[in-house]
């Protein structure tokens, strides 16, 4: 589904990723580990479209995406959840959720059940600003944001990150939900080991920009932790 291969991507004259390779099968949950500052969050950009890559290919369905702008990437079924959230703070949260309509390039303005039915909260709250919501609220509606343009691939970068452990909890059974499912593959970028090992099939480590070791749950053992992980 997603093919990452050789890429190079980085800010200035600063070189981040070098020779990423890696690849999402359908209906997979893939992890994305390292310690900080090892390119994760510059991969995701670099696979959404964010940040342009220096060298190398994203390909999804067997499409090259590589020159393509993150709103086409969007339309072709690529979802976004970023670091950080970027909720649209003078929003509603109704408007918040709209916009993932947008992204996928859709004239409907009817938001997908499947979209708002794993955060029940939300819709109680769609008068509200999107600004006013706590951090876990707001990660929520990022999610529900990039599940509303019914999307076959989601990137998640960091969705638990700051949030309470009861909004982690949530998080944690939708992306089980939507792994039953097998309609949509993710690939995750989180630094919780309980949390990834809870939900991944497969695992990428990267360590100074490149892939320093891949494998499956069974392969990520104590050795590998303690090598690549701990800090």
């Amino acid at each position: 589904m997603l093919a990452v291969q050789q890429l190079e991507a980085g800010y200035g004259e600063s070189v981040v990723l070098r020779g990423v390779t890696l690849q999402v099968r359908p209906g997979q949950v893939v992890c994305l580990l390292g310690r900080n500052g090892v390119g994760k969050t510059t991969l995701m950009k670099s696979i959404m479209g964010v940040l342009k890559a220096r060298k190398g290919t994203v390909s999804y369905k067997g499409n090259d995406l590589t020159k393509r702008a993150p709103g086409q990437r969007a339309k072709k079924g690529i979802g976004y959840v970023p670091q950080g959230r970027e909720v649209f703070a003078q929003l509603t949260v109704f408007e918040n959720v709209l916009l993932g309509l947008e992204a996928s390039g859709t004239k409907k303005r009817v938001i997908p059940e499947s979209a708002i039915e794993k955060f029940p909260v939300l819709p109680t709250m769609y008068d509200r600003r999107g600004g006013d919501l706590s951090g876990g609220q707001q990660q929520q509606l990022a999610f529900a944001r990039a599940l509303a343009s019914e999307p076959d691939l989601l990137l998640l970068d960091e969705p638990c990150e700051g949030i309470q452990p009861s909004i982690v909890d949530d998080i944690r059974d939708v992306i089980r939900a939507i792994k039953a499912d097998g309609k949509t593959s993710i690939l995750l970028v989180e630094q919780s080991l309980e949390f990834v090992k809870s939900v991944g099939d497969y695992f990428y480590i990267l360590e100074k920009g490149t892939v320093a070791w891949e494998g499956g749950l069974g392969d990520l053992n104590d050795e590998v932790i303690r090598h690549y992980l701990t800090v």
